[in-house]
């Protein structure tokens, strides 16, 4: 995995908040709750401000103002910069080609182009079928008892799983039938 200036998997969220509109740390947290993103990034919301001034001092994010709602006080709002978009493709890019955790790449699927993202997914699911050819080698090879090697066979079903599963979303979007792919294709005209 490549180093990433900010590597909390809560930046990847925040940026991917203000790549949808500018806003203000306080409604980041609201959307990425809306989302689901919490469960799906594993984000500490104690950590948002920290996150998100780390993000504007590597020109990421950046200031555009501020606005008051009220009696509350002033909050800044941010938008992303040319460079936080492009960490926001390169990082899903990585997620969902190779890296982990996968289903962080998954819940930012958006932010690549329908193509792209069959194309990461491809990869992924080619790498995961070498792996799976590699542990049944390994298991047949094995004089080992079973009882203990049921891991092996715990994680060879579960990366059949996850090939299976990638391949279909691949066909789902390949053939057009994945709910809102014309929404999706329009975002990224």
């Amino acid at each position: 995995m490549k180093k990433r200036k900010v590597g909390n998997l809560m930046a990847l969220g925040v940026l991917s908040a203000v790549a949808y509109r500018d806003m203000h740390p306080y409604e980041m947290a609201g959307t990425l709750r809306s989302w689901g993103k919490d469960r799906d990034l594993g984000i500490k919301w104690g950590s948002l401000y920290t996150v998100v001034r780390n993000l504007a001092r590597h020109g990421l994010i950046e200031e555009v103002g501020s606005v008051r709602d009220g009696r509350r006080p002033e909050r800044t709002v941010y938008r992303i910069t040319d460079a936080g978009r492009a960490e926001l493709v390169d990082w899903t890019r990585e997620l969902v080609s190779t890296g982990e955790p996968f289903r962080a790449g998954l819940s930012m699927l958006s932010a690549l182009p329908p193509d792209d993202a069959v194309a990461l997914l491809q990869q992924r699911a080619d790498a995961i079928g070498e792996r799976i050819e590699e542990l049944r080698a390994q298991l047949e090879a094995e004089t080992t008892p079973r009882l203990f090697l049921v891991e092996v066979e715990y994680d060879l079903a579960m990366l059949t799983a996850e090939a299976a599963w990638t391949r279909a979303l691949i066909a789902e979007i390949t053939a057009g039938t994945f709910a809102g792919l014309d929404e999706w294709r329009e975002y990224h005209r």
